[in-house]
């Protein structure tokens, strides 16, 4: 089954939380405070497999989630990482940010690209000991990982497209030329997958051919396979452009070609300005040569190389070869795309800023991610965890923002589960 666009949701493993504990040993008072800091969470990372060709692995599991950091520990023992969860992808595959549709990555020229990040590790609360601190009763929590829902979208990494009408011998070409074996028969369709072949001039060059199915009149908007493998003729460098001139089938060589070109420029304007050559298949049986004479002229007075032949017979089929070969010797590499994305920063610690909520008179509600995050680290049965807490907001000018909203002695404080009066 051929598969070339899945959408999958990505998590990040999420850091451990740091210990609470204290050194106890045998003869030695007031060890003082020795939790260790959890591990980080693993990431998720994209590897590219060249021996995968589809991305129908992706077609019943969506969901991807990576290994948590374990939590600290006493004796100033460190959790330990979670480990990173690697997803194999073909080669060529693009990733998209479901959300804003941007570029996340090509993995065309990279091997493995890390999408989303673990989270850190909690802090111990052997980091929170300050001499009028010595015993504290709190640490940090583990930071959560990053999560995106993605869209992968794989476009086939060949150096020339295969371009025209069902049935003019594309397929055909392809099995002559290459150790590809496509299915070939005398209907429309038969061709529903792409498919690629390794086309060897001589010793040291060869390149990858590509036979890209269902092309017809208004597939650029969604006729036939549509956009379904329009997509795979992106990053081609050089367009063969097959047309069968033989008039088997009632149609006329000169309007399949302009046919053909212009869904091509509907569907991506680049396509209609790269490189072509125009093989005109089927010679064999034509039997009034004038018909080729006239499709001949009218090719090169558009200044597209013209090229005679038949598929099922080889005739002309060197030819062409060589010219293809000739003509990629000159163009630039494959097309990649360059990462539009920007991965939000998880780590927010820097970012102090707070909405403050005004519900019933002098009641005042503050949220905060960031107060959120310390309040998990927060032991408030305990006095100096109370006071750490306390210090916090204060340093981080929460006070003063709730002062500057009206606030009095006396209002009522929600910041989630906490619920205080106001004292200055």
């Amino acid at each position: 089954m051929f598969v070339d666009v899945a959408k999958i949701y990505l998590r990040a493993g999420r850091g451990g939380d740091g210990a609470v504990a204290f050194h106890r040993e045998k003869y030695v008072a007031n060890g003082g405070p020795d939790g260790g800091d959890g591990g980080n969470g693993g990431n998720v990372v994209l590897e590219v497999n060249d021996h995968m060709s589809t991305l129908v692995e992706f077609r019943y599991k969506k969901k991807y989630v990576a290994q948590n950091g374990e939590p600290g520990g006493g004796k100033k023992c460190s959790g330990k990482a979670g480990q990173d969860l690697v997803i194999r992808v073909p080669r060529g595959t693009l990733v998209y940010d479901q959300e804003s549709g941007a570029l996340v990555c090509d993995m065309s020229n990279i091997d493995r690209f890390v999408i989303c990040k673990g989270g850190r590790g909690g802090w111990g609360n052997q980091h929170f000991a300050t001499p009028t601190r010595q015993a504290p009763r709190f640490a940090k929590p583990g930071l959560d990982g990053q999560e995106m829902s993605v869209r992968l979208e794989l476009k086939l990494l060949a150096d020339v497209g295969l371009a025209g009408f069902p049935n003019v011998g594309k397929s055909t070409l392809l099995s002559m030329v290459s150790a590809a074996k496509p299915k070939i028969a005398n209907y429309h369709f038969t061709t529903l997958t792409p498919n690629l072949g390794v086309v060897r001039v001589n010793e040291e060059f060869s390149y990858v051919m590509a036979d890209i199915p269902g092309i017809i009149e208004g597939a650029s908007e969604g006729a036939g396979l549509g956009h379904t493998f329009l997509r795979h003729i992106d990053r081609c460098r050089l367009i063969v452009h097959i047309v069968d001139v033989s008039g088997s089938e009632g149609r006329d060589p000169i309007d399949d070609f302009e046919k053909i070109n212009e869904e091509l420029e509907r569907y991506n304007p680049e396509l209609a300005a790269r490189t072509m050559i125009v093989a005109a298949n089927k010679c064999d049986l034509v039997y009034d040569r004038e018909q080729i004479d006239t499709f001949k002229k009218y090719i090169e007075e558009k200044g597209y190389p013209f090229f005679e032949m038949s598929a099922a017979t080889r005739n002309g089929v060197d030819e062409l070869l060589n010219q293809i070969a000739e003509s990629l010797s000159k163009l630039p590499p494959i097309k990649t795309y360059e990462p539009e994305y920007v991965a939000p920063i998880i780590e927010i610690d820097n970012d102090y800023n707070i909405e403050i909520t005004r519900l019933d008179g002098d009641v005042y509600m503050v949220e905060a991610d960031w107060i959120k995050r310390a309040m998990g680290s927060v032991n408030f049965d305990d006095h100096e965890s109370r006071l750490y807490f306390e210090n916090l907001l204060r340093k981080k000018e929460v006070f003063d923002k709730l002062e500057a909203r009206g606030v009095e002695e006396g209002d009522t404080i929600i910041i989630y589960d906490l619920e205080f009066e106001y004292v200055k």
